[in-house]
């Protein structure tokens, strides 16, 4: 039997949660305070994901870029490719907060949207 100790990053809290994995499979969740301690702790050993937030480009705008998230998270292991694809990225302005700059980045299909707009 494995155990995984993590800091819980669900809400402010921070819980120290132990994870007991029988192979790849969880056994038991323990240390969290709220239910989504419980959903963090096992997604994180079983399929971990993140939300991508990096910058973009802007052409004939009044800012040189534009701050960009992934709309949902994404696998851990597509981070890398997801920040090479938007390295080549350029947008044009005006760039409106929400609108997608890239869809289906990394072949994951989830799209990356503007977090601000920029005129």
């Amino acid at each position: 039997m494995e155990k995984r100790v993590l800091t819980c990053i669900g809400c402010p809290m921070g819980c120290e949660l132990t994870v007991e994995l029988d192979g790849k499979t969880v056994v038991s969740i323990s240390g969290y305070t709220c239910k989504r301690g419980k959903i963090y702790g096992e997604k994180e050993v079983t399929h971990p994901t993140r939300i991508v937030t990096t910058t973009v480009r802007v052409v004939n705008g009044t800012a040189p870029v534009v701050p960009v998230k992934t709309k949902e998270d994404i696998s851990k292991d597509k981070i890398f490719e997801c920040v090479r694809e938007l390295k080549g990225v350029q947008v044009q302005a005006p760039v409106s907060a929400g609108e997608p700059v890239l869809k289906n980045v990394a072949g994951t299909g989830v799209d990356v949207i503007a977090v601000k707009t920029v005129e």
